[in-house]
C-alpha cells in the first residue's frame, strides 16, 4: 500500500528525564567532540553518523588489513595468542566448528583447522551488495563488521538473516542465532553499519522480526539484544584499538560499544545498559488518549486521518490506526495519517491509539467516519512514491506501487525527481533499462506518462517505447525538460502488462506520473464525449475552457485520485478557475447522461 504522508526515519524521542546523564566520560570527550547528546531521535543518530563517517580516516585493505587488525581487535583476553570467534561456544567438545578461540596464526581458508573473516552484516544482504566498490577499503573491508570466525561456522551462517532464539549458535528456521554471548555483539555491529552507511545496510536487510515503531528500518530483536547482552570486554578492546594510531587501526569508533543506551535514545525499545550514568526508573505510565481525530478529503481509495497529539511522562513514540475496529498500521509520531487501500463509495470507521517506547498505550480515540468517492474513469496510476530509497547506482529495483502490485525496474536509479520521486532508467552499454508492471486488471484505453532526460551526456531527445502484453503500441518523447504524453486508442482488454523501455539511444531517462484509463465496449464516438476540447492545455494561467457541444458534469482528481474541483458547465458557460491548482499533472473527468471519459489537464 501507498503512504502518502512523509514518514520520518527517526522520530524524537523525548527522553528529557535522563539526557543530562548523556555524557561522554572523560577519556572520549574529544572524540565525541560536536556531538550534541542532548539530542535524541535523528538529530543524535545523524550527529553520531558524521562524526562515524569522519573519524574513519584510515581504509584498511581487506588482505592483509583486515587480518592484522583482527589479530590485534579480537585478541582473547586469556591467551594472547588466540583470537576469539564469533558465534563460536566450546573449545572442549572435540569439534572444531564450535571452537570459540583458534590460534591467530591458523588464519585463512580451510577447513576444520582455520578462521576466517566473517562479514556480520553479510555482504550480500546489503544494497548495493558491500564490495560493489571493491574489496578494499569500507564498506566491504570495514573491521567493525568483520570478526572472526570458524571456516565452517561462517559457512554455516551464509547469509542468513539474524532472528530470535536462544543458546548456542545456529540455524532458526531460514534465520540464524548468533548465541548468547554473541548476541549484544552481532546488534551492536548492525547498528554500527546502519549509522556508518545508511540506506546500504538498513537493520531489516540482515535481521527478521517485529519492525520498530519509530524507525521502520530498524528491527526490534536487535534493541532486544543490546538490552539483554552487555558490552564484553572484546568489544572495548576492538573501540580502543580502532580509536588508536596503530596502522591497522580504521580510525572511528562503534557509539553503541560505548554506551549501548544510545540505541535507546535513538529508537525506545527495551532501555538497554547506560554506561554513561545511572538507568532510569522503569516507565509503566500510558501515554494519553488522542483526541479529536477527523477524518476528511477522501478519493476513491485514501482517507486523510488527523488528531491531537498525546502526551507521555517520557515520550509518545507512534500511533496505531484502526479502520472498521481492527488494527491496520503503525505509525510515527505524527499526527496525520493517510489510509490507503480502501473500496470506493465505501463508508469507514477509524480510531487510533498512542504508544511510547516501553510499549505503554493509550486507550482508542473517538471513532471518525468517512465515506470514499465514486472511482474516477482511469484505471490506475504510478507515482513511483514506493520505489526504494535514493539512490544512485543503476541496479534492478522492486517495489509495491500505487495499484497494489509489484513492479519491477532494472539499470534503474532512485536518486532523480520530476513532480516527485522518479525512477530513472539507464541505456548505455549493452544492457537497456526496462520498467515493468505488475499483471493489471480492466484493460486499457489510453496511457499518460511524464519524462525527461538526465545529465547532458548523449542525445538531447529520444523516445521510449510502450509495449502493452509484449506488444508495441507506441513511442513516448522525451527531452531535456519536462515532457507529458498521453497515447490515445490503445483499446486492450482483460489482464495486461506495461512495459517502458529505450532501444539504444544512450540516454538516461526519468519517469514519473504514469496513469492510464480502462478500456471500454462502449466506444467514445457512441456517447459522444470525443468532440469535448479542454484548452488552453498545458494552462498556464487561471483558467480553462471545456468546449463541449452538450451540459456535462465535471470532476478534476489530482495524480493521487483525490478531488480537487467539481462543478457544471453549459454550452454557454464553460470556463473554470484552475487559480487554486498547483503546477502537475490532473485528470478531468467528464460525465453526461450517455457515459463518462477521463481528459488529461496538465498545469505549468
Amino acid at each position: 500500500m501507498k503512504h502518502l504522508y512523509s514518514f520520518l526515519l527517526l522520530t524524537i524521542v523525548s527522553l528529557n528525564c535522563v539526557f543530562a546523564q548523556l555524557n561522554p566520560p572523560t577519556d572520549l570527550q574529544a572524540y565525541y567532540s560536536g556531538v550534541d547528546f542532548t539530542q535524541t531521535g535523528i538529530p543524535l543518530f545523524d550527529d553520531l553518523a558524521v562524526k562515524t563517517i569522519t573519524k574513519h580516516t584510515n581504509e584498511l585493505t581487506y588482505t592483509p588489513g583486515i587480518w592484522n587488525a583482527s589479530k590485534n581487535t579480537d585478541e582473547d583476553p586469556n591467551n594472547s595468542n588466540n583470537v576469539l570467534l564469533i558465534y563460536g561456544y566450546n573449545d572442549s567438545d572435540g569439534n572444531n566448528v564450535t571452537d570459540r578461540t583458534r590460534s591467530k596464526n591458523l588464519n585463512g581458508g580451510s577447513n576444520g583447522t582455520d578462521w576466517n573473516r566473517e562479514h556480520t552484516f553479510p555482504r550480500s544482504r546489503a544494497v548495493p551488495v558491500l564490495d560493489d566498490e571493491g574489496r578494499d577499503g569500507p564498506p566491504y573491508a570495514d573491521g567493525h563488521n568483520l570478526r572472526p570466525s570458524d571456516v565452517q561456522m561462517n559457512s554455516n551462517r551464509g547469509s542468513r538473516k539474524f532472528a530470535s532464539g536462544s543458546g548456542n549458535a545456529g540455524n532458526v528456521g531460514s534465520n540464524w542465532y548468533p548465541g548468547d554471548e554473541w548476541k549484544g555483539d552481532a546488534a551492536r555491529i548492525l547498528l554500527y553499519m546502519y549509522l556508518r552507511y545508511g540506506d546500504q545496510c538498513k537493520p531489516r536487510f540482515a535481521s527478521s522480526g517485529t519492525t520498530n515503531s519509530v524507525d521502520s528500518n530498524m528491527i526490534n530483536i536487535l534493541l532486544e539484544w543490546n538490552a539483554q547482552d552487555p558490552v564484553s570486554d572484546i568489544e572495548d578492546n576492538r573501540n580502543a584499538y580502532h580509536d588508536s594510531n596503530d596502522n591497522f587501526a580504521q580510525g572511528n569508533r562503534n557509539p553503541f560499544i560505548d554506551n549501548p543506551f544510545i540505541a535507546t535514545v535513538i529508537w525506545g525499545g527495551t532501555p538497554a545498559e547506560n554506561r554513561w550514568g545511572t538507568q532510569p526508573p522503569p516507565d509503566t505510565e500510558d501515554p494519553t488518549d488522542p483526541t479529536a481525530l477527523s477524518a476528511s478529503n477522501p478519493s476513491y481509495n485514501t482517507v486523510d486521518l488527523s488528531w491531537t497529539a498525546s502526551t507521555d511522562n517520557i515520550g509518545v513514540t507512534g500511533y496505531d490506526v484502526y479502520v472498521d475496529g481492527t488494527f491496520y498500521i503503525s505509525t510515527s509520531a505524527s499526527t496525520t495519517y493517510t489510509v490507503t487501500g480502501l473500496t470506493a463509495e465505501t463508508t469507514y470507521s477509524f480510531s487510533i491509539l498512542a504508544k511510547d517506547a516501553a510499549g505503554n498505550t493509550s486507550n482508542l480515540s473517538n471513532t471518525a467516519n468517512e465515506t470514499t468517492l465514486e472511482a474516477p474513469n482511469f484505471c490506475a496510476n504510478e507515482s513511483f512514491i514506493n520505489i526504494p530509497a535514493s539512490n544512485a547506482s543503476y541496479l534492478t529495483r522492486t517495489w509495491t506501487g500505487d495499484d497494489g502490485g509489484i513492479w519491477t525496474a532494472t539499470e534503474a536509479r532512485t536518486d532523480r525527481t520530476i513532480t516527485g520521486k522518479a525512477i530513472t532508467l539507464d541505456s548505455r552499454g549493452a544492457d537497456n533499462g526496462t520498467l515493468t508492471s505488475a499483471t493489471i486488471s480492466g484493460g486499457i484505453e489510453s496511457l499518460t506518462v511524464s519524462t525527461k532526460k538526465e545529465f547532458t551526456a548523449g542525445p538531447a531527445s529520444g523516445t521510449l517505447n510502450l509495449y502493452i502484453n509484449g506488444v508495441l503500441k507506441g513511442t513516448i518523447p522525451y527531452s531535456e525538460s519536462v515532457t507529458t504524453t498521453t497515447i490515445d486508442s490503445i483499446n486492450e482488454e482483460g489482464n495486461i502488462t506495461i512495459v517502458i523501455n529505450e532501444d539504444s539511444s544512450d540516454n538516461r531517462v526519468s519517469i514519473d506520473d504514469l496513469f492510464w484509463t480502462c478500456y471500454s465496449t462502449l466506444s467514445n464516438d457512441e456517447y459522444k464525449l470525443d468532440t469535448v476540447s479542454i484548452y488552453p492545455n498545458p494552462v498556464k494561467g487561471n483558467s480553462i475552457t471545456i468546449k463541449s457541444k452538450v451540459s456535462l458534469d465535471y470532476t478534476i482528481f489530482d495524480i493521487l485520485g483525490k478531488r480537487i474541483l467539481q462543478g457544471q458547465i453549459s454550452t454557454s458557460k464553460n470556463n473554470i478557475s484552475v487559480a487554486s491548482l498547483n503546477k502537475g499533472v490532473y485528470i478531468v473527468q467528464l460525465k453526461s447522461d450517455t457515459g463518462r471519459v477521463s481528459k488529461k489537464l496538465i498545469k505549468r
